[in-house]
């Protein structure tokens, strides 16, 4: 049995070499591969039992050993839809089965990749080029959070973003204490104020009126600008809200810094002709100059503005939001103004957050995320099934997918195959080597039984 043992072992060498050599080839053929992860070789001894002293000769035989935990080199791309994981984790991802009434039908299987090549097709899905469909997380319009645990198939409305009325303006500013308005002159005592009583139309100015005709140019020379912010209604009309603030009242004139702010609206007695309406609330500053009492907010009632009317508008200040300091500008320098309103919008594209979500654009300049992009890993990923298009499927081994891996999504990047060529033109030579030095025992195990026939002779 020595000689033809040698031989048999031999042989399965050779067939250990082969194997190897398959592994060798797919991985160079898929060097180039969106997410491929390459398959090394795992040789293994099998022997029979046998005395420690009379150990029995055995075989060999070659195993795959999936490399799916090894990470591929992350590329950037062009594609904002791409997708690359840094780190553990596999993409959630479906598998079509048909058309049905022009809609894809899918089963219900959920599968598991790297490869991260998605585009919109004309349904709307993401699908990556192995033709697998993205699964997600759907992202809740009201809470800005996933709702739901079971992701599902990813699919992008191409409808347009229905406008949303402006109901919130956050507005902070400094106002100079001490306002360089067009009348004042710090020679003279209470010339930077607005004085009601230098109205001669309408001495109540100081309170929620309307201030017209001559008295608005009154109003202009003893104010400063407050600036402006473009409010919309319900069905994405946009008008321009302008603010001024005037100082009524100061210590040097004996009492306490005090301003009103005054908006521009249509006055419901002249028609459709703007005018400064004050907003009936009096910012008062101590020494510090900060307010007091604190003003967080009021709020414009239904306002019409540029023919337009809004709904009820809330002016957020926020905690010290509006503030009273020395600046020889003696302007009012506005630290924040934006409304959360916004006109309709057309679908421009989708993107990928750092969060791992899917973002809408939109040509209004709104971005809405509507998916968050789970990611699943397992306790064993070597096990898991390969399948056409570098997809994977769980098996008993591999365990249950565990969802909310560690690795991160990265957004207009793609990962490589994990295949380095030099490494594999290495094993190549290796395996070459092991093959012909097999052969020669093949060769060797003839010549001797080639000799022993000749004893015959």
């Amino acid at each position: 049995m020595g000689i033809f043992g040698a031989m048999t072992t031999a042989i399965t060498g050779l067939q250990a070499q082969s194997k190897a050599l398959e592994h060798i080839s797919n991985n160079i053929a898929n060097s180039q591969t969106t997410g491929y992860k390459r398959t090394e070789t795992s040789f293994v001894d099998l022997v029979p039992d046998s005395p420690a002293k009379q150990q029995s000769l055995g075989v060999v035989n070659a195993n795959s050993r999936p490399t799916n935990a090894v990470q591929g080199d992350v590329s950037i791309s062009d594609t904002e839809t791409f997708m690359a994981i840094n780190g553990d984790g596999y993409f959630i991802v479906g598998e079509s089965i048909g058309v049905s009434d022009g809609n894809i039908v899918f089963n219900n299987e959920d599968l598991y990749t790297r490869r991260g090549d998605f585009e919109l097709d004309r349904y709307g899905h993401l699908v990556n080029g192995g033709g697998y469909f993205l699964k997600g997380l759907p992202i809740d319009p009201e809470t800005g959070n996933p709702s739901g645990s079971s992701p599902e198939i990813v699919e992008v409305s191409n409808d347009f973003l229905a406008a949303k009325a402006t109901t919130v303006v956050d507005y902070r500013t400094n106002l100079a204490s001490y306002p360089l308005t067009t009348n004042s002159d710090e020679a003279v005592v209470g010339s930077e104020l607005l004085n009601p009583a230098d109205f001669a139309n309408d001495p109540t100015v100081g309170n929620d009126e309307f201030i017209q005709g001559v008295d608005n140019t009154i109003f202009i020379e003893n104010s400063i600008s407050g600036g402006a912010v473009t409010a919309f209604d319900a069905g994405g009309n946009s008008a321009n809200v302008q603010f001024r603030w005037a100082k009524v009242d100061s210590v040097t004139s004996g009492g306490n810094d005090t301003w009103n702010l005054f908006y521009l609206e249509d006055s419901a007695a002249t028609g459709t002709d703007p005018a400064w309406r004050n907003v009936g609330t009096e910012y008062t500053f101590g020494i510090d100059g900060q307010l007091s009492p604190a003003v967080t907010s009021i709020t414009l009632t239904a306002p019409t503005v540029n023919g337009i009317p809004l709904g009820d508008i809330e002016i957020n200040h926020g905690k010290n939001g509006i503030t009273q300091f020395a600046d020889a500008n003696g302007t009012a320098k506005i630290t924040d103004i934006g409304q959360n309103g916004y006109a309709a919008g057309e679908l421009n594209g989708l993107s990928v957050s750092d969060q791992g979500r899917l973002v809408a654009n939109y040509s209004n300049g709104q971005q809405v995320a509507i998916a968050a992009v789970e990611l699943a890993n397992f306790n064993a990923d070597g096990f898991l099934r390969k399948l056409d298009g570098g997809a994977f499927q769980q098996t008993d081994e591999s365990g249950q997918p565990i969802l909310g891996s560690q690795g991160n999504i990265v957004g207009s990047a793609l990962e490589s195959s994990n295949t380095d060529i030099a490494d594999e033109f290495t094993k190549l030579i290796v395996t070459q080597q092991a093959y012909a030095a097999n052969t020669r025992i093949v060769s060797t195990g003839d010549e001797m039984l080639q000799e022993a026939l000749n004893m015959v002779r």
